[in-house]
């Protein structure tokens, strides 16, 4: 169940004052002046220097060619954002006014009327400053920023107790030094997918608040199941910052129609900071809908009203109403115990005299998310997996990263597009990875809406953080005011502390001296257990904590909180990336518990480099293909997978040649992921060695941050990689998975669904040579069952081939497919029995395509010439989707349809529309 709260506040303001609250956006146009004064310019808030002086036309796009470089300069200076502003009512008559800052990037001073009013120094965190005696009718408002850069190192060199790597990134990044210094963004600083560009600037809301009698600070609320008296119960907490030098009496009325209930609270506010605690019964007549992730079931919810109304006298009332995405919080239900999930989300503050700066859901010790961690007959370790409400749920999907360098590019329309695009291919899982943002609050509601299940890393990633005194307080406050206002989402399933830290000490990446290894054991320790996890258990018990990503686990605590090897495949999560062996070998994956990082490169569509280049990049060996670059030999080593199994591109035409390669770095991304995730899938439910029961995958990247080689299946603005289209078929939740053991060929069933089925498996063999299948057998039918990964067919190859006839492993390609009553369950998936660059009879495909329109879809009927492996199919800048891409075609016809992002035409479409296949680039 999910609550969409609707809060009204009754209040009573006193003699002569005309409401409970005002408040005064300060959004809109800034001054922004360089350090020197020489240069001042306008600006946007939210946004920051670099947005501002793109807009201005002071700089070209950042993303160009090489500007990550040519605008170091704008990050090393320190720069100050100043505005003056009237306030539109009379200031006088409010006990209090404060300057709210939801965030700011990063390290400032703040002066209101030239008086300085504090400092900031996380990005992360929400600033309220009280100005009660500072404000007046008209305001000049001053941030005086610090070079992140600079300010990074001077908290380095200020730390002279010991050393705390890394120092820089590898040069191949050509990033900026001592990231962890600084509450910021991480992978501003660069990262090996990404640029550097450290901004500065208010990248969220900022207002005024002033109030009189109380204020409401925040809200949250715990739906509990009580399995003793079979019923639902909320628990509600307020917290309330009481200026009257009286008490201050209220009425709380909790109303939540479609559940039949009504409750009625009498309270009383004494001065000060006040906490609010109130139960509430769910009439527990009514039957509860829960809350599922994508693909199991609904993202129900039920709108519920709370009304503080203070001192019944007031003939003054204000309803605030937010969207239904802001306002929203969930029930969860075990199907078996009956216990309860989770929560209501964060609102922010309403620009309404009616002011609810925080509201968050909470939730008590009962729960249906879990990760259980518990032994598993005929392996060693301890099984490693979530259930959501009861229900063993197999975790598919990827890992997030910010969407832009520039935050203030990031908006609903391009969230919706990237989020969509998760559920569309089958996911229903996102890591956040810790090296980036918290996201923004949209991002969640999104999660929320589609039912994408959150795994939450605190933003702490690949290196070692000091824990002097101001430092661990900083933490402490960022993590407490995150998981207030994170903790209400439905989406979010767990806590992760960092991003592999404990596989960063223990592994000794930083080459630290053994007798110096036990400060830094201790610092771990200290930073994100005695802190990060101490927070989260008191502000969240409804969620598991993880201190890492990789660990072991359970292991890992047994271990002193840090295990000694953090990849063991026997407890716990891995991460793994190989460049060097046969991705198409599915022996050199680990058999694990749960995969949450493992990928491979590829370059994004042309179409979307030539918007940040020019004709002398157009080559893959050119000075902006290695600049784009960040992984160290990464182009050398996609060329190398790629060349392991396709002839790689021989065109004289330089440009010819560079959109060849981009196209086989995608070829090979896509094979060699479908590889790895199928392994996975099909290891749900075996034990082979001790290790398997793998119950989660999730490849490294969805996104890209800039137009750049990448792990992403997403490019740069959401265009869809082969990768993307593959992960549809292979996050399906009915798969065939086909793969060989020592000449034998098997074919697993692999389901997540909820229910056992009746299937058939049919297996084809076509030669490359012929669009008719050389022979094709259908088993009987049998019954899938539900949530299980099971052998459905074996055969020894060289039977296989003399039963066809007239068959080589380089002459024929195998394909299979589960339906029911002749109707397709899965899509056909396939088997190369050699490598294509030994494939004979392959020929040349000429393939055509016939463009029509069925209102807002496009319909492409393709028609080959022959058999054709990777049909690629790309209408350049048009915005959209296909149906399905990089397929093997094995008929001689194939629907497909094109899914516009924004409005277009078949002539359009006609003219943008290229199609290739493998051989195209031989």
């Amino acid at each position: 169940m999910r609550l969409c709260l609707l809060l009204l506040l009754l209040a009573l303001c006193g003699a002569g004052i005309p409401a409970a609250a005002r408040s005064l956006s300060l959004r809109g146009s800034w001054r922004i002046r360089s350090g020197n004064g020489s240069l001042e310019l306008p600006g946007e808030v939210p946004g920051c220097v670099h947005s501002a002086l793109l807009q201005r036309s002071l700089i070209q796009d950042p993303y160009y060619r090489f500007n990550d470089l040519n605008y170091r300069w704008i990050s090393l200076d320190n720069w100050t954002y100043s505005k003056e502003f009237k306030i539109p009512f009379d200031i006088s008559q409010w006990q209090k006014v404060n300057l709210i800052f939801e965030s700011v990037d990063t390290v400032a001073e703040v002066l209101l009327n030239n008086v300085s009013i504090g400092k900031t120094n996380n990005m992360f965190k929400r600033y309220s400053f009280d100005i009660t005696g500072v404000v007046k009718a008209v305001n000049f408002l001053e941030l005086r920023f610090q070079s992140p850069v600079l300010y990074a190192a001077q908290q380095s060199r200020a730390h002279t107790l010991y050393q705390v790597p890394p120092n820089c990134p590898p040069s191949v990044q050509k990033g900026e030094c001592h990231v962890n210094f600084i509450r910021k963004e991480q992978c501003s600083f660069s990262w090996d997918w990404g640029p550097a560009f450290p901004t500065q600037g208010i990248w969220k809301d900022v207002r005024i608040e002033a109030y009189n009698i109380c204020h409401l600070n925040y809200f949250t609320f715990s739906p509990l199941y009580d399995n003793h008296a079979q019923e639902w119960n909320l628990e509600i907490e307020s917290s309330f910052d009481v200026v009257s030098s009286k008490p201050v009496s209220a009425q709380v009325i909790v109303e939540i129609p479609k559940l039949q209930t009504q409750q009625t609270y009498s309270i009383e506010l004494q001065p000060g900071k006040r906490i609010v605690e109130l139960f509430v019964k769910i009439n527990k007549n009514i039957t509860v809908e829960t809350w599922w992730p994508h693909g199991h079931g609904n993202q129900t919810g039920y709108n519920m009203t709370i009304l503080f109304k203070l001192d019944k006298d007031l003939n003054f009332k204000k309803s605030a109403k937010t969207s239904r995405a802001q306002q929203r919080a969930s029930l969860v239900c075990h199907p078996a115990q009956a216990r309860l999930r989770r929560a209501l989300c964060g609102v922010p503050a309403l620009v309404f005299p009616i002011l609810l700066p925080v509201i968050a859901l909470s939730e008590q010790t009962e729960r249906t998310v879990e990760l259980i961690e518990e032994p598993i007959e005929g392996s060693p370790g301890l099984s490693f997996y979530f259930k959501i409400n009861g229900f063993p749920i197999f975790l598919k999907g990827s890992n997030w990263i910010p969407a832009d360098s520039f935050q203030d590019r990031v908006n609903s329309e391009l969230l919706r597009l990237l989020l969509q695009s998760v559920v569309d291919v089958n996911m229903n899982t996102l890591r956040v990875w810790g090296g980036g943002i918290y996201e923004q609050d949209e991002f969640y509601e999104l999660c929320d809406d589609l039912g994408i299940m959150v795994w939450q890393d605190f933003m702490f990633a690949c290196a070692l953080y000091p824990t002097d005194r101001d430092f661990m307080d900083s933490v402490r406050m960022e993590v407490t005011y995150q998981v207030r206002r994170l903790k209400s989402h439905p989406s979010i399933i767990t806590w992760s502390g960092n991003n592999e830290n404990e596989a960063a000490l223990m592994m000794n990446w930083y080459h630290i001296d053994v007798s110096h290894m036990g400060t830094y054991i201790k610092d771990y320790v200290k930073l994100y257990v005695k802190n990060i996890r101490k927070v989260v258990l008191a502000e969240d018990k409804t969620r598991p904590f993880i201190t890492s990503s990789p660990t072991n686990g359970a292991e890992s605590i047994a271990e002193g909180w840090l295990s000694a090897n953090p990849y063991n495949t026997k407890f716990g999560d891995i991460h793994f990336y190989d460049y060097i062996s046969d991705c198409w070998d599915w022996n050199i994956f680990p058999k694990a518990r749960f995969a949450s990082e493992y990928g491979y490169q590829s370059w994004p569509s042309f179409s979307t480099l030539e918007k940040v280049s020019t004709k002398e990049d157009w080559s893959y060996k050119s000075r902006f293909s290695l600049h784009r670059q960040h992984h160290e030999n990464g182009n050398d080593q996609m060329l190398l997978q790629a060349g392991l199994h396709f002839k790689l591109p021989q065109s004289p035409d330089p440009l010819r040649s560079f959109k060849d390669t981009i196209y086989l770095t995608q070829v090979m991304q896509a094979q060699c992921v479908k590889t790895e995730t199928e392994f996975y899938r099909r290891s749900r439910s075996e034990i082979v060695n001790g290790e398997g029961h793998t119950m989660g995958a999730l490849y490294w990247q969805l996104n890209d941050i800039w137009q750049a080689p990448s792990w992403a299946s997403l490019e740069y603005g959401g265009k869809w990689k082969m990768l993307h289209y593959f992960a549809r078929h292979f996050f399906a939740p009915l798969l065939p998975v086909g793969f060989e053991n020592q000449s034998m060929f098997f074919i697993y069933g692999v389901s997540d669904l909820r229910l056992d089925c009746n299937v058939t498996l049919t297996v084809r063999v076509h030669t490359w040579h012929s669009l008719e299948p050389l022979c094709s057998r259908a088993t009987k039918h049998f019954v899938m069952k539900a949530g299980e990964a099971v052998l459905l067919y074996q055969e020894r190859v060289p039977e296989l081939l003399r039963r066809c006839g007239n068959c080589t492993r380089q002459s024929c390609v195998v394909s299979f497919y589960l339906s029911t009553d002749s109707k397709l369950l899965s899509s056909a998936n396939y088997h190369f029995l050699s490598s294509l660059k030994e494939a004979v009879g392959l020929q040349k495909a000429h393939i055509t395509a016939i463009i029509s329109q069925q209102e807002d879809t496009f319909v492409f009927d393709l028609e080959t010439s022959a058999v054709a492996p990777f049909v690629w199919l790309d209408v350049g800048n048009v915005p959209g989707r296909f149906s399905d891409n990089g397929f093997l075609m094995t008929e001689k016809t194939r629907t497909v349809f094109f899914y516009p992002w924004k409005p277009t035409s078949k002539s359009e479409l006609e003219q943008s529309f290229r199609v290739s296949s493998l051989t195209d680039i031989y």
